[in-house]
């Protein structure tokens, strides 16, 4: 796709901004659906994470054919936005479903790998809202079955998958822009609306901690971008310093790793406050021998609502990127692996170790 490079010299004195190039990346913005290539069902529906992934696979090439949830009211709301999902009796009518290739979950998190293996197991592939596992011991049964079965057991990593400043970030990368990468620090605020979140949100057995469940996302981009295939954690903590009404909760953690290919910082928190006009100020610095890029996922914090945004300073220049309209690849190269048996969206080994990593730094943080 040929892109459109303008040069624009401008202070934003409101801002306090310096001046600096821009550029504007010109995608496809309509990202049509592919016609049905494959037939998916959902089971469980227990985060609205849920609703990107099936529109992933959708627009991906995917057929959504049937639904379940324990919960009457989940089931409406997803059958209103996907009317042409079937309502199941039960899980087992769609594990025993032959025609359904892959099934997708947004669960409760403790069990999300329980079912990913029974998935398995009846020869489907499966794809996870993240956390996708909670313990080290679902993680080495995981491991075991998918071995076994030989099926795609995948992990809904969002915040790349899921933000065009990332895809563009990991294109850069793959270029060369910034030499080669030495360390990434990726922070992941969240908003606590704890009025509006299920009993089991506060309940650390459940939903896995907030490393394990958060820092899932910082652990994948730090692999991808590193190019790390091998890590350990040099030291990691959590707490929960502001909610003591909640005594099974934990609001901030934060991590420091290495790899074979660069090292980390991840901090996740529960802070983000009711002024900003989005739920986390999410970000991702890639630091390279050449230069460096930030990413500001989804608001660019007195300057824009908007989200995907990229800075980007090395050898030559200065710039921004708005990444509005770059594509996002991960539904159709989801497709293709469950049709090819390739793992082309993400491989197996990636999936895993970056859960691993997330849970030994979940396990062994010291407390604050």
């Amino acid at each position: 796709m040929p892109q459109r490079r303008t040069f624009i010299k401008d202070v934003a004195a409101a801002s306090g901004l310096m001046i600096f190039s821009s550029i504007t990346q010109k995608a496809s913005a309509t990202e049509k659906p592919l016609a049905p290539r494959i037939r998916f069902s959902v089971i469980n529906i227990n985060h609205n994470h849920i609703y990107g992934m099936a529109n992933a696979l959708i627009k991906g090439g995917g057929e959504l054919v049937s639904v379940y949830a324990k919960e009457p009211d989940l089931m409406a709301q997803f059958t209103k936005t996907f009317p042409q999902a079937k309502l199941a009796a039960s899980p087992r009518e769609i594990l025993e479903d032959k025609s359904i290739q892959v099934v997708l979950s947004s669960g409760i998190p403790d069990e999300r790998a329980p079912l990913g293996i029974e998935v398995m197991k009846h020869g489907k592939d499966y794809l996870v809202d993240k956390p996708g596992i909670t313990t080290l011991e679902q993680l080495a049964e995981v491991r075991k079955v998918q071995k076994e079965t030989k099926r795609i057991y995948s992990i809904m990593y969002s915040e790349r998958f899921e933000n065009r400043a990332t895809i563009k970030a990991g294109e850069l990368v793959q270029s060369g822009a910034i030499g080669k990468v030495i360390q990434t620090i990726g922070l992941g605020p969240h908003r606590m609306n704890p009025k509006s979140r299920p009993e089991w949100f506060f309940d650390k057995k459940r939903y896995g901690g907030i490393i394990t469940d958060i820092g899932s996302h910082q652990f994948d981009q730090f692999l991808y971008f590193t190019g790390s295939t091998s890590g350990e954690i040099v030291a990691s903590q959590v707490g929960n310093v502001h909610y003591s009404q909640y005594p099974n909760f934990e609001d901030f953690g934060d991590v420091m790793l290495k790899g074979n290919g660069g090292t980390g910082y991840i901090r996740v928190d529960w802070f983000t406050p009711d002024g900003l006009k989005t739920w986390g100020d999410g970000r991702l610095t890639i630091l390279g021998t050449d230069g460096f890029i930030e990413i500001r996922k989804n608001i660019d914090i007195a300057r824009s609502d908007k989200g995907n945004h990229l800075y980007m300073a090395n050898q030559k220049e200065t710039v921004y990127i708005d990444c509005s309209d770059v594509e996002l690849p991960f539904g159709k190269l989801f497709v293709d692996d469950v049709l090819n048996r390739t793992e082309t969206a993400m491989t197996q080994a990636h999936c895993l170790l970056a859960t691993e990593l997330a849970l030994k730094a979940q396990k062994y943080a010291k407390k604050i």
